[in-house]
Parts: structure tokens; sequence; C-alpha cells
């Protein structure tokens, strides 16, 4: 069966149907929300990607990417980067097919430096439930490794 995205065609097999589906609730944009942080916390590119369209646009700080391949290697890249990175999400607002979040991530560099992200996110869903639009504006902050209050 085909589903009209409004931003492409998807089918179950090809781009999955990923609940909860729009339009959302408070109880299920705090289960997306949930979910996009555990897949986060994976550090898993691929894992990460499927939660979004194929075409899917993303803003992340000042890099603008279009699909899942773009935003595979983005991540491969970020990860290779940011490392030990451990990231909570809260959920701010939602309304139909849209949801808010702030977040805060911490993570160090190849030289030990601890920085800790923050940040707010806009996402927009597909009526199948992937994401085909993700905008996010993110600061770093330099931390010691004792100020870390983010566990594993």
């Amino acid at each position: 069966m085909t589903e009209r995205t409004g931003t492409g065609t998807a089918t179950g097999d090809e781009a999955g149907i990923r609940p909860p589906l729009p339009p959302f609730t408070a109880h299920t944009a705090e289960q997306k929300v949930r979910a996009a942080e555990a897949a986060w916390n994976t550090r898993d590119p691929e894992r990460v990607a499927a939660a979004y369209t194929e075409d899917s646009e993303w803003r992340n700080r000042d890099v603008f990417l279009t699909g899942r391949a773009a935003i595979v290697a983005f991540l491969r890249e970020k990860w290779a980067r940011e490392l030990d990175y451990r990231l909570r999400k809260e959920l701010w607002a939602y309304g139909d097919d849209r949801i808010a979040v702030r977040f805060e991530y911490e993570w160090h560099d190849d030289r030990g430096r601890w920085f800790r992200s923050y940040g707010n996110e806009n996402w927009e869903f597909a009526a199948n439930g992937l994401m085909a639009r993700r905008y996010a504006s993110i600061n770093d902050v330099p931390i010691s490794a004792a100020d870390r209050r983010i566990a594993r």
C-alpha cells in the first residue's frame, strides 16, 4: 500500500511506518521524543536515519542536508568528532504533525575536552510517522569531566 506523505511517496516496505502517527497527542508526542532519544544514543547513523523520509530536509547548526544518505554521512562525521556522546531530549510543544523539543548532550573531542551542547529542534512528520523536516539550533559550552550530568 502506498501513502502520500506530502514530501513524496512512501510505502510500508520501503520507508516503513513509524508509529506513533500524526496527529499527535501529548502522550504520542512524548513517545516520539523518547524513541528519538533512544535511537540517537545508539550513535548508529543508519538506525537514526531510518526514522526520516527518504527526502527529509535538515538544518543542523549551519549545515543544510537533504535525504537519508546525506543524514547518514553527516552523523558518521559527527560521531567521529563527538566522542562518548550522550543525549537527553524534552518535549517542548506539539501540534498535529509537528513536535518541538529542547535537548542537551555531552561529548568530548579527541583531546579529551568535554562539552555540553544545548539546543532546540523543530520536527515535521509525514503521515507514515517518518520525520520529513528537522531544524536544529545548537550551542556548545565547554565543561569539565567532573561537571558531566548525563550518565551513561
